[in-house]
């Protein structure tokens, strides 16, 4: 049996990478084993993914550390690296992308990554920016999500033969509309026959959700009537109330923070709205269209690859509050534009990014790594082997 240990690192309940790690096992086959590695800061309040991991029958292991540099996280996983032997290494952002290529260099183990998306490079992070460049030319393999993200890879001119664009994608069986817009509204408490719009994700600067509320209100002073929820946490949790109080509206604009029942909520909401000035494949995107809910996306990085504009969703320019207000309107108004809308989104993700169409190409990649992997951990010897890290 072949086994894959992914690394990743987070703060709080992180985000869409965590559903793709966590359907991961279910979905790679019986002949490999999956093993997930989570290093966050210590006594982090909102971190859950024990008990996340633990519902869905996911092996994990908790690391926790104190503060950005604790060099038991390194020794911590060359402990786990010697218990599990895995065969591949798998990074998921900046600080695991140097750990395995230290980790793989150190047992002689091939590391892959994925790159999910952009983050901010300011402060420390520069520094974990530079660095991961330096990590990035010695995987194996890197998996982006999206092709602008492997336009960066091309950039670094890392050789095409170690690049895959292999994007998002939903387990269609899991997300799957299941009651009418008004039943799931009555099954929450919400009144039935009023619209709703909604927007998803970390409250941060790269969502833009001072945007979306700012369309919200021109549309109230156009007489539109509709309630806004916002769903999620982050950093800029006060400052959008304070906009959301300064304005007036909130009776109807409501930051809801973290759910666990997206599945239920995304039935009850009539326009799903990514607002978003830096994306690269939002899992938020496909579960919504994978549960058949109308949406208005900017059009940033991989999104025009998902939503084709008048088909199964509108795009809008990325910071054009009118536009956005524009678009979210005319979904307002159009019940059969988002009933075509529903149809269409749903058809999109299950033709194109289904979980089982993701895993096959995730497996194929692994599959093309083994057999031509020079030396794998040796399983009679749990001493390492050093070797030149490049």
């Amino acid at each position: 049996m072949r086994r894959i240990l992914h690394l990743r690192t987070i703060s709080g309940k992180g985000g869409g990478p965590e559903k793709t790690l966590l359907y991961t096992p279910r979905f790679l086959g019986d002949d490999y084993a999956v093993r997930l590695a989570y290093i966050r800061p210590a006594n982090d309040p909102e971190y859950d993914m024990p008990e996340r991991a633990r519902q869905m029958g996911v092996s994990l292991i908790d690391i926790p550390e104190r503060g950005p540099a604790d060099p038991r996280t390194l020794v911590r996983l060359a402990r786990e690296v010697r218990s599990f032997r895995p065969d591949v290494l798998h990074a998921h952002d900046y600080k695991t992308n140097i750990l395995s290529v230290v980790l793989g260099r150190w047992f002689r183990i091939p590391v892959v990554t994925t790159l999910h998306g952009y983050g901010l490079t300011s402060g420390r992070l520069a520094l974990y920016y530079r660095l991961e460049k330096w990590a990035l030319r010695r995987m194996n393999r890197i998996v982006s999500v999206s092709p602008d993200l492997d336009q960066y890879l091309h950039d670094l001119k890392i050789p095409a033969i170690r690049r895959t664009v292999i994007e998002n994608a939903i387990d269609v069986n899991t997300y799957r509309r299941r009651y009418t817009v008004d039943e799931a509204k009555a099954r929450l408490g919400l009144p039935p026959q009023r619209l709703l719009v909604a927007g998803v994700g970390r409250l941060q600067p790269e969502k833009n959700f001072g945007s979306l509320i700012d369309a919200a209100v021109q549309l109230y002073g156009q007489g539109l009537d509709f309630d806004l929820a916002i769903i999620g946490d982050g950093p800029l949790r006060e400052a959008l109330q304070r906009q959301i109080l300064e304005h007036g509206v909130e009776s109807r604009v409501r930051l809801l923070g973290h759910r666990s029942d997206m599945i239920e909520l995304f039935q009850a909401i009539d326009v799903f709205v990514l607002s978003s000035i830096r994306e690269a494949s939002p899992n938020v995107l496909l579960e919504a269209m994978a549960m058949g809910t109308p949406v208005v996306s900017t059009r940033v990085a991989g999104t025009p690859r998902i939503v084709s504009d008048g088909e199964n969703g509108l795009l809008v320019t990325p910071n054009d509050t009118g536009g956005l207000g524009t678009a979210i309107a005319n979904l307002l108004r159009n019940g059969h534009l988002r009933a075509k809308f529903s149809q269409t989104g749903r058809t999109t993700i299950e033709q194109e990014y289904s979980f089982d169409r993701r895993m096959k190409k995730m497996r194929a990649l692994y599959d093309q790594i083994l057999p031509s992997a020079a030396c794998g951990f040796d399983a009679g010897n749990h001493t390492p082997k050093v070797v030149n890290a490049g």
